[in-house]
């Protein structure tokens, strides 16, 4: 695709309008546009993006003198930025992508913005001028990854040049206009001190969980959307030693380990010919191939929980990954569903054997009231009792109410059991103290 084709044909956006706040601005952006896109049709494929922008600077103040419009440095560096990123970039969404507080982008239609700052979705004040700028915008990102999206295919998923996740759905399946949701990826790797400082886990919770992962004990993060399932699996997957070989599995590739030997495997949709989609499942069982020490898959969603439960029982000890679920009751039962989907022919109780066999620890995540996100339960899986997977709870989180301003109080604490897998961890050289998982003075709630 030419420049010129990617530019649009002189349609202003919404952050090129607002980027000035006198009369004129929107012939000011719409005339740069009109001259610029007339300027690069006798080659356009030629013009870079470099050139493109000096050209767009050289023009505001060309038009701006032709217009006697009043402009100070600061006015034509926001023009020049505004109008960049409506031909070049991804107009009005460029500056909340740019804001780090903002955590996720959801556009509904061209003339309403959400975002999300500090779990709390707000409207934002920028939009897009009109469907048409939309559809650009969205063409732009999805064209990048090799993806077409019409009315034929409407849903496509894919992902920014940062590793921000896009989802994208447009009419006829989006009844109010073209949807766009954007989760960013986090610039900045979080850490465990992180999560003490922003009261997600306690220290002890941490440490507990650190030894089962560096004792090769299973794992699986549980949680509801939105509740920070894949931040938490990044920092626990962050304990494994460096000299070990992992390969991690995901639908867009966000996780951001650091040891020196991990092999990144990313699933990939069917062509426009609807041929080439490569799933989970499929990387899962060409993973066990390639003689991994641990296999990390970022979400587990049909089959490929089959596949991962007997990579689990088969020697790949101390992988780990992600499932939706309410609580870790349900996380048990998601997965039991999930191995059915594979299409596998096992009685019920053949299946609990594996998931009790196989899964050690459950990690379950909340997004609370007030959008905090918090580790509000770890559990160990026991094993198969008589007709379910016995669970045993070692640390909680438990509410106690919302302070004027809406905040949740609440703590963390051991449950006051001693972990069935605390000889495990000593023999694998992560001993840890008893009196860590003792019940604090004064709780008395009945362990679940």
């Amino acid at each position: 695709m030419s420049l010129l084709e990617r530019t649009g044909t002189g349609r202003g956006g919404p952050s090129a309008e607002n980027a000035l706040g006198g009369v004129g601005r929107t012939g000011l952006s719409a005339t740069i546009k009109r001259r610029l896109v007339d300027e690069l049709a006798g080659n356009p494929a030629s013009a870079s993006a470099v050139q493109v922008r000096q050209r767009i600077t050289k023009l505001v103040n060309e038009v701006a003198a032709e217009q006697a419009i009043p402009m100070t440095s600061r006015d034509k560096q926001r023009i020049v930025e505004a109008v960049v990123h409506d031909v070049l970039g991804l107009g009005p969404l460029e500056d909340l992508l740019a804001q780090p507080e903002i955590t996720e982008i959801m556009v509904n239609g061209p003339h309403q913005i959400f975002v999300e700052k500090e779990g709390k979705l707000t409207l934002s004040e920028a939009k897009f001028e009109s469907t048409e700028q939309l559809m650009q915008v969205i063409d732009r990102i999805v064209t990048s990854i090799g993806r077409r999206i019409d009315e034929a295919s409407s849903m496509v998923d894919a992902r920014l040049k940062d590793g921000s996740r896009v989802n994208v759905i447009i009419p006829p399946l989006a009844l109010r206009g073209p949807t766009v949701t954007i989760r960013k990826f986090a610039r900045e790797r979080i850490t465990t001190d992180d999560l003490i400082r922003l009261g997600s886990a306690t220290e002890d919770m941490l440490t507990f969980v650190r030894a089962c992962v560096r004792a090769r004990l299973n794992l699986v993060v549980s949680g509801g959307t939105g509740s920070g399932k894949t931040t938490t699996l990044n920092i626990l997957s962050g304990f494994i030693p460096d000299d070990e070989r992992i390969v991690t599995i995901e639908d867009a590739a966000e996780l951001q380990l650091r040891q020196e030997h991990v092999v990144t495997l990313e699933a990939r949709p069917a062509n426009v010919e609807g041929r080439g989609r490569i799933t989970i499942r499929d990387l899962v069982r060409n993973a066990l191939r390639m003689r991994p020490d641990r296999i990390v898959v970022g979400e587990c969603r049909g089959g490929e929980a089959l596949d991962m439960l007997q990579a689990m029982n088969t020697g790949n000890d101390g992988s780990m990954t992600t499932l939706h679920a309410n609580n870790p009751r349900e996380c048990l039962s998601r997965l039991e569903t999930m191995v059915l989907m594979s299409g596998a022919e096992l009685p019920s109780r053949a299946i609990r054997e594996q998931i009790g066999a196989a899964l050690n620890i459950i990690v379950h995540q909340s997004r609370l009231r007030d959008g905090t996100r918090k580790i509000v339960s770890i559990t160990e899986v026991l094993g198969l009792g008589t007709d379910h997977v016995e669970l045993q709870e070692i640390f909680r989180f438990k509410q106690t109410g919302l302070d004027l301003e809406g905040r949740v109080l609440g703590s963390m604490h051991a449950t006051g059991v001693i972990p069935h897998y605390l000889d495990h961890l000593k023999a694998q050289g992560e001993g840890l103290p008893d009196s860590m998982f003792q019940r604090p003075i004064g709780i008395v709630e009945a362990v679940r």
